[in-house]
Formats: C-alpha cells, sequence, structure tokens
C-alpha cells in the first residue's frame, strides 16, 4: 500500500509526541530519506513514497521511538552552518553553543582587529566550535583538544569534510596547550551535576557520551581546573569564552573573577533568556 510522505510525517509526528519526544525529528527524517531538502519536501509532501523510502522510514522512527537520536540515524548535525558527523563518541552539537562561537567571533574581533591568532579549543568532541570559528575566521591558527582519541578520530573527519585546517591533540583538559600563550581559548566542558542524570531523558543517557555531560563538584569541576590553568596560558590580551548550565552563571562568573581579577567578564544570556556563556576579556 503505498503512503505519501504526508501521511507518513503525521503518523510519525503523532507517534513521536505520545512518548514525548521531538515531533520535528521526523521531518528531519524524512529529509534524510528521500534526499530533500527542507524546502523541497514542503513542496513534495504528496509525493508517494518508494517501497524502499518507506521502509526505511518507518526503520529509523522505530528506533526514534527507542530513544536513538535522528542524529545518529543519519549521521550528522548542522552545526553554524556547517555539516558535522556525530556518533556515539561525541556530543550532538546543541544551538547554545552556536552562540558561544557567535559571542566569541564578535568578541575577537574587537579585540584583535586583522592578522593572525592563536585560538584553543579545550574539550573539542566533534570539533564543531573549533572548525566554526576557524571557516568564520580563517587567519586563525586553532588548536582542539580532547581526551578521547575516538572523538578525536571524529573532530578531524570533521575537519577533513569542512576542509578547516585544525591542529588536533589528544590530552587531559588545558594540559596539551601548555608551554604556549593563546590568543583565545574556548570550551564547552562537562558541567551537568551528577545528581541531575535522573531527570534526563533517554535519548540523552542512554546514546551520548557520559564522560562529555557529566561533572563532579555541582558540576563545577572543570570550571575551577580551567580557572586554575589559564592565567599561565593566556596572552597579555585575550579572551576566553565558555558555555555553563544555566544555574552556573554566578558560581562560575566568580571563579574566573578570582583567577583574573583585572579582566572584564560577563555572563551572557542564551536565546532563552537563560546564563549560558562566560566571557573574560584579558586587556
Amino acid at each position: 500500500m503505498t503512503e505519501k510522505i504526508i501521511e507518513a510525517l503525521k503518523k510519525a509526528e503523532s507517534l513521536l509526541e505520545s512518548k514525548d519526544l521531538d515531533s520535528h525529528a521526523a521531518q528531519l527524517l524524512m529529509q534524510f530519506i528521500t534526499d530533500k531538502s527542507n524546502a523541497s519536501l514542503l513542496a513534495d509532501m504528496r509525493e508517494p513514497l518508494t517501497p524502499h523510502q518507506k521502509r526505511d522510514f518507518w526503520k529509523g522512527l522505530n528506533e526514534m521511538l527507542d530513544g536513538k537520536p535522528v542524529q545518529h540515524i543519519i549521521g550528522e548535525e548542522l552545526f553554524y552552518g556547517y555539516p558535522f558527523k556525530v556518533n556515539e563518541h561525541v556530543l550532538i552539537p546543541r544551538p547554545e553553543t552556536e552562540e558561544l562561537v557567535q559571542g566569541a567571533l564578535y568578541r575577537a574581533k574587537k579585540l584583535f582587529a586583522s592578522g593572525p591568532i592563536k585560538v584553543a579549543d579545550i574539550g573539542t568532541g566533534s570539533g564543531a566550535i573549533a572548525i566554526s570559528f576557524k571557516k568564520e575566521r580563517p587567519d586563525a591558527e586553532v588548536t582542539a583538544t580532547d581526551i578521547s582519541r575516538e572523538a578525536l578520530a571524529v573532530a578531524q573527519r570533521n575537519a577533513d569534510r569542512n576542509q578547516a585546517e585544525i591542529c588536533f591533540v589528544q590530552g587531559d583538559l588545558a594540559e596539551p596547550l601548555a608551554g604556549k600563550v593563546w590568543d583565545v581559548i574556548l570550551s564547552n566542558p562537562p558541567y551537568i551535576a551528577l545528581e541531575e542524570a535522573q531527570s534526563m531523558s533517554k535519548t540523552v543517557l542512554d546514546y551520548e557520551p557520559h564522560h562529555a555531560l557529566f561533572a563532579e563538584e555541582n558540576g563545577l569541576f572543570f570550571y575551577k581546573r580551567l580557572a586554575k590553568d589559564l592565567p599561565k596560558l593566556m596572552n597579555k590580551r585575550a579572551l576566553i569564552g565558555v558555555e555553563i548550565g544555566h544555574q552556573q552563571g554566578e558560581s562560575v562568573h566568580a571563579l574566573f573573577a578570582e583567577a583574573f581579577p583585572d579582566a572584564v567578564i560577563e555572563t551572557v544570556k542564551d536565546i532563552n533568556g537563560k546564563d549560558r556563556m562566560i566571557f573574560c576579556e584579558i586587556v
């Protein structure tokens, strides 16, 4: 029995909603299965699915109903307009992190109008921050670190795919950056308190790497390490940008204010009005 795109989508969205899952994911899956852009899919909603497309769509939809992220089924996620391969070894890039990149690019332009700058991304995961920054600011010399070799392999493939020249280094947090001074250091470290795991969705808990999500000391462990280590690594004129949990603004602001007493430190809200970033301008 033939099934039109719009019919399959309506059923799929209803099933996802019944499990409190993101119904928009059905459209992303359909775009992937039919190899259509968003605009083409909307224009072709009354086209019938081929038997092959129908089979693959419902197979993927059943995986999503079991909690598997649509990004793992289609194998990628867009971030800052660039495609990034994702799998179980890396976090799926979030829109909030795009705001960190945007804010860092804006502030770096003010601090360093032109010329090469040395940039580091600590805990790079898929490479989203490092690669997007490099693509938007080609004169930057970008290094990206991660403790996970598997994550670095994903990041390297993403750099190759997006034609971004990045130096990837395996190591714990800022340790691989020692011995040099840096103009910009960015990081989206693990910041979810261990106690919050029980309230998180199955999609996140079962399919994303826990070492990239959770941190001890009420989620502040890695910020404390960064506040301790970064003063030795920053140039005299420099920028630090980190993503934070929405209840951590005051605590992380205080950590960096103590580490950099003469810096201009901002707590910046995301598009949803929640504290999401700390920027530290050393001038």
